[in-house]
């Protein structure tokens, strides 16, 4: 099941705050019981927690242990497979790699003006989340909620549909198969402020939960009060990756599950894991399926990451040696791994990555042109270059060569 969110603000239409909501829900909001309280980790939950940390930790000092160049070039992919997986979430479809393109600030990529505005929002709100991870006297609030919420939909922004504003009506989650029926009912939006205020007072106190666990629950918290007409999904992804932040274990772009929750599958069982919450917000409620959905979205997206960069140091090492070999400059091997990893590369990229000059990126791809290691794709500007007929095959095999997941819970 696909879900899509349909916000109404009909201008002189007021709901009493219990309209349509159940007595258990009515009861716990007399009594300030807002939130859903994080749930006790079990046996299960513990391990695959634990297999996680450790993970993380072996990760963190694989990472110290290589270049910048290396690793920046796999932060740049995992921040723009986040962004094009949220995205997609959402219905705007955009690849990985023209993500990448587009967050280098190329023009010339092959995508629809809207699917252009969603991607650059998102990458936007993303390289601010993550400079707040070190930030010294960070504190959250509701102001900076709305704030981060215009950065995300301020390019949508209506009268109708405010960006960095509380919504001013109801606000539904509907099943994409059959639009009238109401999947969830968002909390009445005269019950936004209060609620806010508790979510915001949670995320500033401390206590000894687990930061991924504690990351989670926000992300549970924000997207089950919906507070704004649209966008909640993202701004809800987005605050458990501003949580992993600020853990500061890993630069967030390694550890944010957004990716993981863009596959197909796993799209489908996020809509059904949150589905079973029921049809209006219940605070009252047992979560603890939410986090052993989350335990696993972590430890995969971990095992995945783990994968990628050993594959992208394999692939390195080999195209170093093809390099050598063919009496080429050490410094095309960054445009070899772009090909291999990602299945191309822009003159305006590779000549970032090294630092050169445009003619003299132009001279490198030309000479490996001509050599028919890569071939061009398209004119000047739009243009990009794939793997040629004389490509290092042992280069494009192991890039190729995809990497099984465990499933934590069933191993």
């Amino acid at each position: 099941m696909t879900t899509r969110q349909v916000a109404v603000s009909p201008p002189r239409f007021r709901r009493d705050a219990s309209h349509g909501l159940p007595d258990v829900m009515i009861t716990s909001m007399n009594h300030g019981v807002m939130l859903y309280p994080t749930p006790q980790l079990t046996e299960q939950d513990e391990r695959v927690l634990a297999e996680v940390d450790d993970m993380r930790e072996r990760l963190r000092h694989q990472v110290q242990g290589v270049s910048a160049k290396r690793t920046g070039g796999l932060r740049k992919f995992l921040t723009a497979d986040a962004v094009a997986a949220s995205n997609s979430i959402e219905g705007f479809k955009v690849s990985t790699v023209d993500v990448e393109d587009l967050m280098a600030g190329e023009q010339d990529v092959d995508v629809s003006d809207e699917n252009r505005e969603e991607t650059l929002a998102y990458q936007r709100m993303m390289t601010y989340l993550q400079s707040l991870h070190d930030a010294p006297d960070f504190r959250f609030d509701k102001g900076q909620l709305n704030a981060l919420h215009w950065i995300l939909q301020g390019h949508r922004h209506t009268s109708r549909k405010p960006a960095g504003r509380w919504r001013g009506g109801p606000v539904y989650v509907t099943d994409a198969r059959d639009p009238s029926i109401a999947a969830y009912t968002a909390p009445p939006a005269e019950q936004i402020p209060a609620l806010a205020e508790e979510l915001v007072d949670w995320l500033n106190a401390r206590d000894d939960t687990h930061a991924l666990v504690r990351a989670a629950m926000a992300h549970l918290h924000l997207v089950s009060i919906h507070p704004w007409c649209d966008g909640n999904g993202r701004m809800s992804r987005s605050l458990q990756t501003l949580l992993i932040a600020r853990e500061g274990v890993l630069a967030p772009e390694f550890s944010s599950i957004e990716a993981w929750l863009g596959r197909p599958g796993n799209t489908w069982e996020y809509y059904q894991v949150l589905a079973r919450r029921g049809a209006h917000y219940r605070p009252d409620q047992d979560v603890s399926e939410w986090i052993s959905f989350n335990l696993l979205a972590y430890h995969q997206q971990a095992q995945t990451v783990r994968a990628r960069f050993e594959r992208s140091g394999r692939v390195w090492e080999r195209s170093s040696e093809f390099a050598m070999r063919s009496g080429l400059d050490e410094r095309i091997v960054s445009a070899l791994h772009d090909v291999a990893m990602a299945g191309r590369v822009r003159r305006s990229r590779y000549g970032a990555s090294e630092g050169l000059s445009v003619q003299q990126a132009q001279r490198d791809l030309k000479a490996l042109t001509e050599r028919a290691v890569l071939t061009p794709v398209g004119r000047t500007r739009a243009r990009y270059y794939v793997a040629g007929e004389r490509f290092p095959d042992a280069v494009l095999e192991l890039a190729r060569t995809p990497s099984g997941l465990v499933d934590p819970y069933r191993s």
